[in-house]
């Protein structure tokens, strides 16, 4: 016989505490208090995206003071080599493997997560990417890449699969009324976590560091550490709202006038019908675009305004000194966290405004001006205009935040509630394509060009248009999208069955049950401002460095 408790949650006999019965909220709980819990766990694994600050200090492990170069050393060789330093090439794989492993995580637990619930993934996703990190210093410790690349990149991977799906469908069921600001404040915190990650990072590689190391392994280990505690904080403070439950005097959109679904599709049956088809190809083409462009944020930037960076607009990339060229690569590095902190803005902005234009109109938008920002971008180098191209690419890499944030809010409002969050994770595959299609296109193109003798300000215009196209693609595949065939919706009975499958699922009327309530009061301000304080301070350290773009 289960029992209500005064903390705002259900518990019982035979009821584990990681359970999913175990966190079904009660009347009294604020549902304010579940997206900083989400943003503890993203702004974790989104140190994904801020890696490469290790990658060159990983370069020169065993040279310490310069690498240790074997220019004639394999691939294989190089997995377990202890006397030669690693490439920066080499190390980048593990970008890949990240994305990749965090895509098919996604794709294969999805189903689990829904059944477990978003607290026993949320811990299980702390042990994988802080247990990652503990692996990986082990094998920064003793010089094994392949150690690396197992523990950091494929474990590690697992845990930015489970975490990034995590609240999901959590965020989506406690915010029907505005499910797009929902998941952009949490999948905010992926674009986030680099932000706050790397400056942090960089300044404990100076803390660790003695003559016999680059204070990576100890790194590692201190930030797999912290991490735990904040992931496991936010894995604690989720909650899950009864089945029946709605906020307070909201009343579901009528069907016949939007493209939101007051039904349901079984998880089974999702990938079977083109919405699913086609919103993977708008989220990938989307992906796609914005991710070449995050992986040559920095080179572009230099090698199209060279000079220029320093005051000197004749000299070209070519004639500047190394000692220019070190100068130019850390303004650089603040046009890197510049669009950082975009496509972590983008992710709130643009999936709140999908609440009020749909999401259907919000990836219209992405793609038509993300169309016309990329054939924008050549002119504005050839004019020399900084603030022009600058501009156009923080506005793009706001839409492709705000594309990650929107598509759970898009799968919701096409398939219902009750599978989202493993749909969503099988939809992530589109990442994991994306992430090898966006470099792809850059890098080659870019090298093709320089081979051809192309001058180096004039790179990237082929790879401009080009990009154009991917996003005109998308555009086309967003506009096929309709609703879903009424043939695949659940019957009322099949979703009453599955509910009732859950321990502590109420039935009945449907109804707020004094749920939800609360608003900012003192107990959620305290918690936003616990994750809110660290993401102030990347902010912070952010727009110090991109000033000296200007």
């Amino acid at each position: 016989m289960a029992s209500l408790e005064n903390t705002g949650t259900m518990s019982g006999a035979g009821v584990g505490i990681l359970d999913r019965e175990r966190i079904i909220a009660t009347a009294g709980f604020n549902r304010w208090l579940v997206p900083p819990a989400a943003l503890c766990i993203h702004l974790c694994i989104g140190m994904a995206y801020g890696f490469s600050v290790f990658w060159l200090p990983l370069s020169r492990a065993v040279g310490l003071s310069a690498p240790k170069a074997c220019p004639d050393m394999t691939i294989v060789q190089e997995l377990f080599t202890t006397t030669c330093d690693w490439r920066v090439a080499s190390l980048g794989w593990m970008y890949t493997l990240f994305f990749v492993i965090l895509g098919l995580s996604a794709a294969l637990w999805g189903g689990w997560l829904e059944r477990a619930g978003p607290r026993k993934a949320g811990v299980v996703s702390a042990l994988c990417w802080c247990g990652g990190l503990v692996l990986g210093s082990i094998g920064v410790y003793t010089h094994q890449l392949w150690i690396l690349w197992l523990g950091s990149g494929v474990i590690g991977g697992v845990g930015l699969g489970l975490g990034y799906i995590s609240p999901v469908s959590t965020l989506v069921k406690w915010f029907p009324d505005r499910r797009g600001m929902a998941t952009g404040m949490a999948i905010m915190g992926f674009g986030g976590g680099a932000m706050i990650g790397a400056p942090l990072a960089d300044m404990l590689m100076n803390y660790f560091k003695t003559p016999t190391s680059v204070g990576v392994w100890e790194t590692f280990l201190a930030m797999g550490a912290i991490y735990f505690v904040f992931m496991m904080i936010g894995a604690f403070r989720y909650r899950l709202p009864p089945s029946n439950w709605k906020p307070d005097g909201w009343t579901a959109p009528a069907e016949n006038k939007s493209m939101i679904t007051t039904h349901h599709v079984h998880l089974n049956n999702a990938h079977k019908t083109p919405q699913f088809w086609l919103i993977w190809w708008v989220l990938c083409l989307n992906v796609s675009a914005g991710i070449g462009v995050i992986g040559m944020a920095s080179p572009m930037l230099q090698e199209i305004f060279a000079g220029s960076l320093l005051g000197l607009p004749d000299l070209k990339f070519n004639a500047l000194s190394g000692e220019q060229k070190v100068a130019i690569a850390a303004i650089a590095a603040g046009f890197t966290g510049l669009i950082s902190l975009f496509n972590i803005g983008g992710r709130f902005f643009w999936a709140s405004l999908s609440d009020y234009i749909g999401r259907k109109k919000t990836y219209f938008t992405f793609f038509l001006l993300g169309i016309a920002l990329y054939a924008l971008a050549p002119t504005a180098a050839t004019m020399g205009s900084k603030l022009l191209f600058v501009g156009a690419f923080c506005i793009i890499l706001s839409m492709y935040g705000g594309g990650f944030a929107t598509v759970p809010a898009y799968l919701a409002d096409m398939f219902g509630t009750q599978f989202v969050g493993a749909i969503h994770g099988r939809l992530l595959t589109a990442w994991s394509t994306a992430g090898i299609i966006g470099p792809v296109v850059v890098n080659y193109i870019r090298e093709a060009q320089l081979a051809a003798g192309v001058p180096r300000d004039q790179l990237y215009n082929t790879t401009m248009y080009i990009l154009c196209a991917m996003l005109v693609a998308g555009l086309i595949c967003n506009y096929l999208i309709k609703p879903v065939d009424p043939k695949w919706y659940m019957s009322n009975e099949e979703v009453a069955k599955l509910q009732a499958a859950t321990k502590g699922a109420t039935s009945g009327p449907s109804g707020s049950f004094g749920i939800g309530k609360g608003g900012f009061d003192a107990p959620a301000l305290l918690f936003w401002a616990f994750v809110g304080v660290p993401l102030a301070w990347g902010v912070w350290i952010t727009l110090k460095n991109a000033m000296r773009i200007f």
